[in-house]
């Protein structure tokens, strides 16, 4: 079925840190494009790889093969075999996930924040990879889930409607979310974020976003004159709501260990231990199943296991789940050894990785993949290597061209190159990167909002990025950048040169009064993934972790961590030339002068736990949102977590195995608050590997954290709480007073009462993006419309005899009667009145009136 020349095969899996995507088509790996993220044909399985940088040098990795609820037999079969293979290719350490749609596990989910999106079809009906600036759209997705959202296409139909979920009608060039009456606030907020995401990655940029309150549509008219022009009139009452599935796992104390081996040609599963499990019951020449009583199922393959044992691993954990009458979608984890989860390891009462040295040494993970060799990256191997490109998102090697703007008196004014790189807090930039694909220049245009500017200048930026768009033929694809959240193409084409201030201006001329000495963190460790960011000039900013310069009047310190690897070192250094052409002194932790700790108010207590200076400690953190609410508790964790997973709704858990925190979100249920301590104890008397019931816990309230705490986390940011991100600030971000209740170039389906013209924009002088030089939107299925696609429009439209010598009261609903050719396709539309419609749109007013009239379309 497949070449036995993995080398062939495998070509195109490159080992740096990222995100890689296959599907199964026609029994081969084919590629997705980066734009395709998330986004998962039903009809299809996938082979999803993460590749992990750890602090220093190792590297960890996780395979993941995804099958989709109409996949066939056969193509689940070849993504299993696949996923073996590459196991191997990648030197046998990476763990390997069983995904099935709508139960996939946290881990991966946490790839795709924004959410998952189901597809209908699939190869077998026409499989084609998204594409950037695409809008031949149209399509109903069906949002669901408070943390882990997903999107499934539905029938476009009110038919497909309900009072709990929220609903995104797609068209292309404008997307409306209608929300549920019965949905609440996190999820509304999840479905925005979720279309901002097709806007930004499917669409460039350039799709606009409408609001409608399911329990106050009369508050959206234009909206609902869209939705109605697409669903047609609603009759009827909508179904209630569907209740939420329940995938999160009640925390499972019935762990059992199954040694699994073959005599005779029979599989033999036999019972090993029950919990508490200790690490010396896994042998390095045996395979091991580890059941959560059918929560999760894992494969633990020994070192020196046979290679066929580490072959069927997989197959095997399958044939187990058959057997013991498990449902078809759990979760399976293949692991070897020296390579464990996080969640493996927690199972056990206590575990010790090979060469773990004792005391305060460093850890070195056996998970390694093999064959990399650990050197510090080389940019030019980028160069070399196009296919690296895709990883993260990046479109390129970030060796294209770069131009920057900022925004001065509302207007773009260049930025001295000398300077690319810095940005300050109270200003907003353009940043506009040209590069080369298939001899064809592309653009992307960021938009970087300082935390600081004002609102006209981050709405000036937004309009002059919609001028800017303009001049490049709407061809740049637009990202927004809020201060403090780059993404790393951002980073990597400022070539380690990276530096945001927190506050303070680049205009020429302008004094920045003199407040002191300053501190900057410096996280990365190559030119691709390096900033540094202004943070408090105290003591409690800093951390163990990482390279920190203090910047004062006469000298720049270089403070290095005691968990910081020679290349965040070497970075640190070349960012202080950055800063300043200042004496520089290195410092080391615990060897600090007497001025250091003078220039940063004094001493005080920082993140300084002796584990964080670890690698990778023995027992990784992990996050988790509890909830009481069913009367039994239940915990879902949160992988990946970074400080924008603690839910100001929740009450979230980190254990870090020594102690356990509680943080306690503002808005968090009164009640749960006052059962966080009891919380706790119940997820230490119910831990799998008998956990302490005496371990420390520790009740944190949000705004309040000690560095005890904001160690744990990368990056942490102390004024996060003082920027309300709510479902009500991002819908005021959303809505624009000038276009409610108003009609968009007379078009009566114009998207208004929410519509966002473009991200952030001014509400003077919009753009107006329209189809075949019609208006904002042309609607696809009005009430009563038989509806026949266009050969090579931007979506569906009217049959003629719909529009033809009608008055205006017989027009399906929503069709402007002075604007009927838009609803018709290219080729009805040259059929009728004799011309292509980019030469009628050339003619004088006068002319295309007389020919619509002549048509009957006037």
């Amino acid at each position: 079925m497949m070449n036995d020349d993995n080398q062939d095969t495998f070509r195109n899996v490159n080992r740096q840190p990222g995100l890689q995507i296959w599907t199964i088509n026609n029994m081969q790996m084919v590629s997705v494009p980066a734009q395709g993220f998330g986004n998962f044909f039903e009809g299809d399985c996938y082979i999803v790889i993460y590749i992990n940088q750890s602090k220093g040098s190792g590297q960890s990795a996780d395979i993941h093969y995804w099958i989709g609820n109409s996949s066939s037999q056969d193509e689940q079969g070849a993504a299993a075999i696949y996923v073996t293979k590459l196991d191997e290719h990648l030197g046998g350490s990476p763990v390997q996930h069983r995904e099935v749609q709508g139960n996939e596990s946290p881990l991966f989910r946490s790839y795709f924040k924004n959410g998952l999106i189901y597809k209908k079809g699939g190869v077998a009906s026409g499989f084609h990879h998204v594409d950037t600036n695409v809008y031949n759209v149209l399509r109903l997705l069906r949002v669901k889930g408070r943390k882990h959202v997903t999107a499934t296409e539905v029938e476009v139909s009110w038919n497909s409607f309900n009072n709990g979920d929220i609903f995104l009608l797609d068209m292309g060039k404008a997307i409306v979310q209608w929300n549920g009456p019965q949905s609440n606030r996190r999820e509304k907020l999840k479905a925005i974020l979720l279309a901002q995401d097709i806007r930004d990655r499917e669409r460039g940029g350039r799709a606009q976003i409408g609001l409608v309150e399911g329990n106050d549509e009369q508050a959206s008219p234009e909206l609902m004159k869209v939705m109605m022009a697409v669903l047609g009139q609603r009759t009827g009452q909508l179904k209630e709501a569907i209740p939420d599935d329940e995938p999160d796992q009640v925390q499972n104390t019935n762990v059992r260990l199954y040694h699994v081996f073959e005599n005779s040609g029979n599989l033999v599963v036999q019972e090993v231990a029950t919990q508490p499990l200790t690490q010396d019951l896994l042998h390095s020449s045996d395979c091991y199943i580890l059941d959560q009583r059918g929560s999760n199922v894992m494969v633990w393959k020994g070192k020196q296991a046979s290679k066929e044992e580490r072959q069927e691993a997989l197959n095997r954990a399958v044939g187990y789940i058959k057997a013991k009458n498990y449902p078809y979608s759990t979760n399976v984890n293949v692991m070897t050894e020296g390579g464990e989860s996080a969640m493996f390891k927690h199972l056990f009462k206590s575990w010790r990785d090979r060469e773990q040295t004792q005391g305060l040494g460093t850890t070195y993970s056996m998970g390694r993949i093999a064959k990399v060799d650990q050197v510090k990256f080389d940019t030019m191997e980028l160069h070399a290597r196009p296919e690296l490109a895709a990883q993260q998102r990046m479109v390129d090697d970030a060796s294209g061209d770069v131009k920057v703007w900022r925004i001065e008196n509302l207007e773009l004014a260049e930025v001295n190159p000398n300077t690319y790189g810095q940005f300050y807090g109270g200003d907003c930039y353009l940043v506009l990167y040209t590069y080369q694909r298939s001899n064809q220049k592309q653009y992307i245009l960021y938009m970087w909002q300082g935390r600081h500017a004002t609102k006209d200048e981050i709405t000036a930026c937004a309009y002059q990025a919609v001028n800017i768009d303009n001049k490049y033929n709407g061809s740049p694809v637009q990202v927004r950048v809020v201060m403090g959240k780059e993404p790393r193409h951002f980073l990597a084409i400022f070539k380690g040169k990276l530096v945001i201030f927190e506050g303070g201006t680049g205009r020429p001329g302008v004094v920045t009064p003199d407040g002191g000495a300053r501190l900057f963190q410096v996280r990365g460790t190559n030119e691709l993934n390096t900033k540094a960011t202004e943070v408090l000039a105290r003591a409690s900013s800093l951390n163990t972790n990482d390279v920190f310069l203090l910047k004062t009047d006469h000298i720049i310190y270089l403070w290095y961590g005691k968990g910081c690897s020679g290349d965040e070192r070497v970075m640190g250094r070349a960012m202080s030339d950055v800063l300043s052409k200042q004496d520089k002194q290195v410092v080391m932790e615990g060897q600090e002068p007497a001025e250091f700790w003078v220039a940063v108010g004094g001493k005080a207590p920082y993140a300084s736990d002796k584990r964080l200076q670890r690698e990778e400690p023995p027992h990784s953190p992990r996050l988790f949102e509890c909830s009481n609410q069913t009367g039994q508790f239940r915990m879902t964790e949160v992988d990946d977590f970074a400080q924008s997973d603690l839910d100001e709704e929740d009450v979230m858990l980190l254990d870090t195995w020594e102690e356990i925190f509680l943080w306690v979100g503002n808005s968090a249920n009164q009640y749960e608050a006052k059962e966080a301590w009891n919380s706790a104890q119940e997820y230490l008397r119910t831990h799998p590997a008998g956990r302490d019931p005496d371990t420390p816990k520790i009740i944190v309230k949000q705004g309040y954290e000690p560095p005890t705490f904001t160690g744990w986390f990368n990056a942490w940011d102390p004024h996060k709480w003082s920027v309300s991100n709510s479902y009500e600030e991002m819908k005021k971000k959303l809505s624009d007073p000038d276009l409610n209740n108003t009609k968009l170039n007379k078009s009566p389906v114009g998207v208004s009462g929410g519509g966002n013209r473009a991200p952030g924009g001014p509400t003077s002088s919009p753009p107006v993006y329209r189809f075949h030089g019609g208006d904002l939107y042309t609607p696809s299925s009005p009430a009563g419309g038989t509806v026949s696609p266009s050969a090579g429009g931007s979506g569906m439209y009217l049959d003629p005899e719909l529009l033809i010598n009608k008055s205006p009261s017989e027009l399906p609903q929503g069709v402007d009667p002075s604007q009927r050719e838009d609803y018709l396709s290219d080729a009805d539309f040259e059929n009728l009145l004799g011309t292509s419609r980019s030469d009628f749109m050339r003619l004088p007013k006068w002319r295309q009136s007389d020919m619509k009239k002549k048509s009957g379309l006037f």
